[in-house]
């Protein structure tokens, strides 16, 4: 499983620090690499990832605008190229072995869509807020499928790990309004305060 991101120098809106690094995403560690001010360079899991916002006017490829917690203890912009369309093999054994499991039923990201009371096969461009936890994550997701915004409380791993997808997951019995992703701090706060039950994430 490949997902490559980069931009050229230069490319970036002001208020985004430029990305020069080649292949920011590693397919083996499943790690991000992104410009830090402090260390020059940081290397993060998706985890890490705080939110997503797709740029308008961008289709070929589609840039997004994240914000991610950095090892250096702040949060930093970066734009990444999510180019999670498509499977592509980062050598022959991983992708027969990739397309083998989706084959069989299995995605390396899934969510339960609560308007639809279903599990979902999706990728991050589908993510839109990650709000750490003790331990979990609340992950707020927009449906790719029906266009609604969903939140699960997962693993870490759930995240970080491609195919290591939680057997069981939280979820907030609430459908969130459009507003809500534009006063972030407030969903956090709903986020937090709500209740999760319990749903399985088979999708065969």
């Amino acid at each position: 499983m490949q997902l490559r991101a980069g931009t050229e120098a230069g490319s970036c809106p002001p208020s985004v620090p430029p990305i020069t690094t080649p292949h920011m995403y590693d397919a083996l560690t499943s790690r991000w690499t992104f410009a830090c001010p402090s260390h020059g360079e940081s290397r993060v899991a998706l985890s890490a990832f705080r939110r997503l916002e797709r740029l308008p006017g961008t289709a070929h490829p589609v840039v997004y605008r994240i914000r991610f917690d950095c090892p250096c203890g702040d949060e930093h912009d970066g734009l990444v190229n999510l180019m999670t369309s498509r499977v592509e093999p980062v050598a022959a054994e991983l992708g027969a072995l990739a397309a083998a499991r989706i084959g069989a039923g299995e995605w390396p990201w899934s969510f339960f869509c609560y308007p639809e009371e279903r599990p979902r096969p999706v990728f991050p461009s589908s993510f839109f807020l990650l709000a750490p936890g003790d331990g979990t994550l609340g992950l707020a997701v927009r449906c790719p499928v029906c266009g609604r915004l969903s939140v699960n409380l997962v693993s870490q791993e759930h995240v970080d790990l491609p195919f290591h997808n939680d057997r069981e997951i939280g979820v907030v019995e609430h459908v969130f309004s459009e507003d809500a992703v534009d006063t972030i701090a407030a969903f956090e706060s709903e986020l937090w305060s709500s209740s999760f039950d319990a749903r399985r994430l088979d999708l065969l």
